[in-house]
């Protein structure tokens, strides 16, 4: 394919596949099609899309079209093959320079990019990585973020290569650029910190895109090696979450940066995450400061006014990956145990005390376990949908309420001496019938009903729920009125969750004649909580 003609004929066709037109757009498509195995082809595309002066949608297909060329005939065993001479252009024009202005098409270029170094980095194109990281430390800010975003895509394809081989050379490509990576990420957060407090939002959001960038370059080597120096990186994490936490107060949510400064406070917490999944002998060290940093944004004042619900959530899950972790339990047979085994449970033993326990336990009822406006709201405007509650599968890794009730049965299983008492004091609190007008009561009796549920097999032998049904529960299933919904529903639930626990035969005939009432009750989520927990 001649360069200089056939510039100009692919140039109309790419033109008349983004009509939309089908009359125009079908033989656009049919020429582009047949033109794919042409030698020279993606040489044009190639110029195509470098071409700023182009319009975007015309640019963004040709960059489509070199993608999917790279999957279909860029390996040497593939039918119509491009040269190897061809080849050769192409990578070279690929990195000749990092300036795309529009960001969706750079995405994709550094996509293309690093589908191209999945097969050729580093034997055939040696010169990738240390041109990326030369135009990482260009001044020229779009070029800079270009290259950064290039060398996260890279390296995030070379990363889940699975041959031996191919391992062994990103084990060597990362440690050499792990540092800089490290350095990267702290400079750009330095740089955002200052502009931030500044009020330069246009500064702070580009330099935060750069931090995020750089985090994310960090995180891949975390999860698929245990170096000694990630100890001090991971260590700088948790200052640099408090840093970030803090700005949240100063950044209202109506500014430009505050959605992608909650991004990359997540992205910190998955690191840490990530590398208690992966690593968790390496992570020993961590298991007090993360459990106090958790514990204090969590269930302490020291979180108020900064935190959101995607963030308790991430905190949850690291408290409870700690707590359940089986690295951290010693063997039944203390002799047995692995020494790191001891030294994890050492830890944990000493961090969670019986008041720390206690509190968290309190807490967790009294606070994250009370139902929302926004969900007492979806009760009254959409019944069907808050019945059907969302548990099971892997909801509690992102949903704030699955998250904190696996928190409490994890924590409960493991600390049941302690928190019993404790769970047992509040079922005391609340005995006899709670006002009606008293909101705050019901929502709490709720709460702590839900709590007696979750744990009854823990309670198997505190709780007499026989008598608990006969004098307690059963009375409050009768009371009509249409704000005890909330206790009608959560007591019908309650018996479900006992009745195969621990429940007389011979109350079962009151029970289901209870259970027919209240398939009568005037509140739709009541009659279904009635249907689905006795069925």
């Amino acid at each position: 394919m001649d360069m200089d003609s056939a510039s100009s004929v692919v140039l109309q066709a790419l033109t008349q596949a983004t009509s939309q037109d089908t009359a125009v757009l079908k033989p656009a498509e049919e020429q582009l099609r047949q033109w794919e195995t042409q030698p020279g082809f993606y040489s044009v595309l190639l110029n195509i899309f470098n071409n700023h002066m182009l319009d975007v949608n015309v640019r963004w297909l040709a960059v489509l079209y070199f993608k999917n060329g790279i999957d279909r005939y860029w390996r040497r065993v593939a039918p119509h093959a491009l040269s190897e001479e061809e080849k050769t252009s192409l990578r070279a024009g690929l990195i000749t320079n990092f300036n795309e202005p529009v960001n969706q098409i750079a995405t994709q270029i550094a996509v293309l990019i690093a589908k191209v170094a999945r097969l050729d980095c580093p034997r055939q194109w040696p010169e990738l990585i240390p041109i990326l990281l030369e135009s990482v430390k260009g001044q020229d800010g779009l070029q800079q973020h270009r290259a950064l975003l290039t060398f996260y895509h890279v390296t995030k394809t070379l990363a889940s290569k699975r041959l031996a081989q191919d391992r062994r050379l990103f084990q060597d490509l990362a440690s050499g650029i792990y540092s800089f990576a490290c350095s990267l990420w702290s400079h750009h957060t330095d740089c955002f910190l200052q502009q931030i407090y500044a009020r330069d939002e246009a500064a702070a959001l580009s330099s935060l895109e750069r931090t995020l960038l750089s985090l994310k370059e960090i995180k891949l080597y975390l999860t698929l090696f245990s170096y000694p120096p990630f100890q001090g990186f991971l260590n700088a994490v948790f200052e640099r979450l408090k840093q970030f936490l803090e700005c949240c107060r100063q950044v209202g949510p109506e500014s430009t940066c505050r959605e992608k400064l909650e991004k990359t406070i997540i992205l910190y917490t998955k690191v840490l995450l990530d590398f208690l999944e992966y690593h968790p002998c390496a992570f020993i060290p961590l298991i007090q400061r993360s459990l106090e940093f958790a514990v204090s944004y969590v269930f302490t004042p020291s979180g108020e006014g900064v935190t959101f619900e995607r963030f308790i959530v991430q905190c949850m899950n690291l408290i409870k990956m700690i707590v359940k972790n089986d690295a951290y339990k010693p063997a039944k047979n203390i002799d047995d145990s692995k020494p790191e085994s001891l030294e994890a449970h050492k830890i944990k033993t000493a961090f969670f005390t019986h008041p720390t326990l206690t509190e968290i336990g309190r807490r967790l009822v009294s606070h994250y376990f009370l139902l929302t406006e926004e969900e007492l709201a979806m009760w009254e405007e959409d019944p069907e949908s808050f019945a059907v509650e969302e548990t099971g599968g892997d909801s509690w890794k992102y949903s704030l309420r699955p998250c904190t009730e696996v928190l409490f049965l994890d924590i409960f299983h493991n600390y049941s001496q302690t928190l019993t008492p404790v769970l047992l004091d509040m079922v005391q609190n609340l005995q006899g019938p709670t006002n009606v007008e008293d909101p705050v009561q019901l929502l709490m009796k709720d709460a702590v009903y839900n709590a007696v549920g979750l744990a009854a097999y823990e309670l198997f032998d505190n709780v007499d729920f026989d008598q608990w049904f006969k004098n307690q529960l059963l009375g409050e299933l009768q009371v009509s009125h249409h704000r005890y919904k909330l206790i009608r529903r959560r007591v019908i639930w309650l018996i479900g969750q006992w009745i195969s626990v621990k429940f007389k035969s011979d109350l079962r005939p009151l029970l289901y004649e209870v259970i027919l009432s209240l398939m009568q009750d005037p509140d739709l989520v009541v009659r279904q909580s009635s249907h689905y927990n006795n069925e």
